[in-house]
């Protein structure tokens, strides 16, 4: 699986460059073939879909649309959650409980209807799927690393830290946060693989990028139609989304194992 999320990444990075045709033009003529193995032709070695573009570039393509959405979302949310996170678990008191309360009431609703909700109002794009999944998902990185930050603030470097005069922004900066960089890059790296079913969930009902950009999601909910006449149009966006999303959870997995010590095994 690892291998396969790094063809993945490697597909997103080079996609545009390497992929055999543009991903949106039609050929009436070449209407659902099917892969070489089956039949099909080298021209399209993974079949073309209903309107004869061909599958392979779609998926190249396609994974390009997913990194973008995934890197981004992480980054943007850890961006907004680990501030409001530092801020609720160093000062605690009535700033800690006003912020932990608004966290809770924005996790109560129904993640996957407010991004739905949210892409109504916005309308489709790119960077519009981003900001939905961001103003959804920034409450993960709040919650998990505000309880971090309870268990550091009393450690004995950072008593130390205010017994020589370091003001509190300064703590934050400069003992708090570089121990939170590994609960940080395994939540982002799992943020990442939510993000990118959160892209292909929103690109599958219609409210995801634009239709001129080929998304897994767009794919899988065009190929759906045709599922029992040619299920390459529908059975590789789907297999290249759960090596997706499963890729980046087992990353996040064996980052937590590598970065925290806590879990290190010893020879």
């Amino acid at each position: 699986m690892k291998r396969a999320l790094v063809a993945l990444l490697a597909a997103a990075a080079l996609g545009p460059s390497v992929a055999p045709h543009d991903p949106n033009r039609q050929d009436l003529s070449a209407i659902r073939q099917p892969p070489v193995w089956a039949g099909g032709g080298w021209r399209h070695p993974l079949g073309t879909d209903s309107l004869g573009r061909d599958v392979l570039s779609r998926l190249l393509w396609g994974a390009r649309v997913a990194l973008v959405v995934a890197v981004a979302s992480a980054v943007i949310s850890a961006l907004a959650g680990v501030p409001v996170a530092l801020a609720a678990g160093y000062w605690r008191g009535r700033l800690d409980t006003l912020l932990m309360r608004l966290v809770d009431v924005w996790m109560s609703i129904p993640a996957v209807l407010l991004a739905i909700a949210l892409m109504a109002v916005l309308g489709l794009g790119l960077w519009k799927v981003v900001l939905a999944i961001v103003v959804v998902d920034w409450t993960r990185f709040a919650r998990v690393i505000r309880g971090e930050v309870l268990a550091l603030r009393e450690r004995e470097f950072v008593e130390a830290a205010r017994a020589i005069g370091l003001g509190p922004f300064r703590v934050m900066v400069e003992e708090l946060l570089p121990n939170l960089v590994p609960l940080i890059v395994v939540l982002a790296s799992l943020e990442m693989a939510i993000a990118v079913g959160v892209e292909a969930l929103l690109s599958f009902v219609g409210l995801g990028v634009q239709a001129s950009v080929p998304s897994w999601g767009a794919m899988i909910a065009e190929g759906r139609g045709y599922l029992m006449v040619s299920w390459w149009g529908m059975g590789f966006p789907m297999l290249a989304l759960v090596v997706a999303v499963v890729g980046f959870n087992l990353l996040g997995e064996g980052l937590r194992e590598r970065l925290d010590p806590r879990l290190r095994t010893t020879a």
